[in-house]
Formats: structure tokens, C-alpha cells, sequence
């Protein structure tokens, strides 16, 4: 019960120190801020780093807390390591099946940085075979769940 005060002591100074900083910025006048620097220095940027090191905050704690629940439920680990596996040879299988072929634009001029046996084209390439892969994978369980649902009813 202690704990869950504290946490709501914390989202509430999160949430003033929020307001605040976002109040100070509404209650000037909106060209002013983007014609002086000083100005959007003086109020945007508290607002935008503090943004940011919130976002950066809660994705550390939640990862951490995802690999500390990991870490206590061994069953779960092999489970995840077990995901992470199939993930990391569909990964591979996706960049075998890509290429890095030459890029074009409208024009017909090579693409700057599109060169034939770009790095880069071939993992993109991969990232798009990779889509294409898990997006089928997840159609087919879509049509089957849909199926085992009808034939339930």
C-alpha cells in the first residue's frame, strides 16, 4: 500500500511539472514564440526535454521490468528466447530472399546512396520481405481463429 502511494505522489509531481511547463507555453502569444528563439528556448525547450527524458524513463523502467519478470520466471524466458529465435531466422530468411539491386527514381537517375550492392537497399529490402512475412503469418492465424470462432457458434 506504501509503494502504491509513492507511485501516485510521483505521477502527480509528473503531471504538475507537465502542466506547468505546457500552461507556460499556451499562455503566450503563439507568433511571438515562433518569431523569438529566446522565447522558444525559454519555454518550448523545457517542455520538449522534459518530454524526452520522460519517454526515455518509461521505456527503461518497462524494459526492465519486462527482463526482471523474465529473470524471475525462468518458463517465460525459455518462451521468450524461444520467440526471439523463430523472429531471428525469419529475419534471415527475409535478407536471403531480398536483393540489392539498383534503385531508380521517376527519372530514371540512380537514387543517391541506391547504388547496386548497397548495404542499405538489401536491409531494406529485408525489412519489406520481413513485413510481407510476418503480415502473412498473421493473416493466416487471423483466418484460422476466424474459422475455429464459427465453427464455436
Amino acid at each position: 500500500m506504501k509503494s502504491n502511494k509513492i507511485l501516485n505522489i510521483l505521477i502527480a509531481a509528473i503531471a504538475l511539472i507537465g502542466g506547468v511547463l505546457f500552461i507556460r507555453v499556451l499562455m503566450e502569444d503563439s507568433q511571438a514564440i515562433v518569431e523569438s528563439v529566446d522565447l522558444q528556448n525559454s519555454l518550448v525547450s523545457p517542455l520538449v526535454s522534459f518530454s524526452y527524458w520522460l519517454c526515455i524513463a518509461a521505456v527503461v523502467i518497462t524494459i526492465g521490468l519486462a527482463l526482471w519478470s523474465l529473470v524471475r520466471n525462468p518458463e517465460n524466458l525459455k518462451k521468450t528466447l524461444g520467440g526471439l529465435a523463430v523472429l531471428g531466422v525469419l529475419l534471415a530468411v527475409a535478407y536471403f530472399l531480398s536483393d540489392s539491386n539498383v534503385i531508380y527514381d521517376a527519372a530514371g537517375k540512380v537514387q543517391p546512396g541506391g547504388e547496386a550492392g548497397s548495404s542499405i537497399n538489401h536491409w531494406v529490402g529485408a525489412g519489406i520481405w520481413y513485413s510481407i512475412i510476418l503480415g502473412g503469418i498473421a493473416s493466416i492465424f487471423f483466418v484460422f481463429d476466424l474459422i475455429k470462432g464459427l465453427i464455436k457458434s
